[in-house]
């Protein structure tokens, strides 16, 4: 790759919106993080309100309002009223999609009362949630029973209807698949208004095989359920700075997770690799440990939840000076270690985000919800966004990510979160 480090493109002339970038954290700070704290405070209220329910409450519920879709899209009127939709405001999604099509003529179906977790089944090890429930009400829920959903997506507001219409990937991927894969059945109103239970093998297994990346366009998903794992208390992760070139990168990566004896014994519960600079990286491995093996004596316990701990990027960015090491990380602590900094997006939006004296005086508001940052940017912002930003999710086979790598890096300067997902066929594909 002669033209590795050579400039993709020469340096355009700023604009106007560019200095609207520069400085949008006076924005943030005094508008988007009190607004989101507020909201994510009123959510887990809500959240809290939602448990106490009885099963009973919860399930007439769901009902009620089941029945409440089936008789709104009864009142559709197929030629005049266009394609059925959500309600759901296009600025609320965590993405970075324009959803220019609910500006055409649609038909809109509220959903939003759908966010309870109906049943927590211990024995079947099955999780029946709404759709707009999200990762960190879920992980809330079950973590205290040493139980997960087998992938658990890192951001605390990604929801269930998210995650199986799009697609989620975790660090646990490289066993149990994509997000819908541990999806065991789906409960969707179809634009008919008919209401169907939706599984692999029944009457409806095209649906279910045909929702996941649909993105909504199939049915109306109001209950799924999802495959629990038993899981301990802590995560045990090991931290390994890897130096060399793209392509060797790769295949440490893939050495990390996949043993060349084909040991199971060595494939961790969770693996993760972040690319730093086209010659170095760190990888992270972790496996789940019990509370008596974390607190055992000379063991580190990394607590990185707390607000004023250090992105965990930038914590995980220590291990190319510091060398290999281990810590032990409280496991949903673990789960959601990127939300606080957005992956690596709030160093973009708030420069000074990781500095110590903002993480101790106002780092318990982060993050700030991508809804508002969507609805607060105008329409210019969104715009320029759109066109010389890029956050973009890659699924390329095990042995190409090598090459994937390259090819990024050539066309644009790429930093990259490196996920697995193993294939029902014995095969990988990787998410860059």
């Amino acid at each position: 790759m002669s033209d590795l480090h050579s400039p993709s493109r020469p340096k355009r002339k700023k604009v106007w919106v560019d200095y609207f970038i520069q400085f949008r954290w006076i924005v943030v700070i005094f508008v988007v993080l009190p607004i989101s704290f507020t909201l994510y405070f009123l959510t887990y209220l809500g959240d809290v309100r939602s448990s106490m329910k009885s099963y009973s409450r919860r399930q007439w519920e769901h009902k009620e309002n089941v029945k409440k879709v089936v008789n709104r899209l009864k009142q559709r009127k197929p030629k005049k009223d266009g394609l059925v939709c959500t309600a759901r405001k296009p600025y609320i999604a965590v993405g970075m999609r324009n959803v220019d099509y609910k500006r055409a003529r649609h038909f809109e179906v509220d959903l939003s009362s759908f966010r309870n977790i109906l049943e927590i089944d211990k024995e079947r090890m099955i999780a029946k949630v709404e759709p707009l429930v999200n990762m960190g009400q879920i992980t809330r829920a079950t973590v205290p029973m040493n139980l997960a959903l087998a992938v658990v997506a890192e951001l605390d507001d990604l929801t269930v209807g998210g995650l199986i219409n799009g697609y989620g990937m975790e660090g646990s991927s490289h066993i149990y698949g994509l997000f819908s894969d541990t999806v065991v059945a789906m409960e969707v109103v179809l634009a008919d208004g008919r209401v169907v239970r939706v599984t692999k093998d029944n009457e409806y297994s095209d649906l279910f095989y045909g929702i996941p990346w649909s993105q909504g366009t199939l049915g109306l998903l109001v209950s799924a359920e999802i495959k629990l794992i038993p899981i301990k208390e802590y995560l045990k992760l090991t931290y390994w700075p890897v130096r060399g070139n793209l392509k060797e990168i790769a295949q440490a990566y893939a050495d990390s997770f996949a043993p060349r004896d084909g040991d199971p014994a060595k494939i961790p519960d969770f693996v993760e690799g972040m690319i730093f600079n086209p010659t170095e990286a760190v990888l992270m491995v972790g496996n789940y440990a019990s509370k008596e093996e974390a607190k055992k004596k000379g063991n580190v316990i990394n607590n990185v939840g707390w607000w004023f701990k250090p992105w965990f990027y930038q914590h995980a960015e220590r291990a190319l000076k510091k060398g290999e090491f281990v810590e032990y990380i409280p496991t949903r602590e673990y789960y959601h270690r990127h939300t606080r900094s957005l992956y690596w997006e709030g160093k973009l939006i708030l420069p000074f985000g990781d500095q110590w004296w903002f993480r101790w005086c106002l780092g318990w508001m982060m993050p700030p919800k991508v809804s508002l940052l969507k609805a607060t940017q105008g329409e210019a912002i969104r715009n320029y966004y759109h066109d010389h930003h890029v956050v973009q999710d890659v699924l390329v086979p095990l042995y190409k990510v090598g090459d994937c790598l390259e090819y990024l890096h050539r066309i644009m300067e790429a930093q990259c979160c490196l996920l697995t997902q193993a294939l029902e066929n014995g095969e990988n594909l990787h998410k860059v």
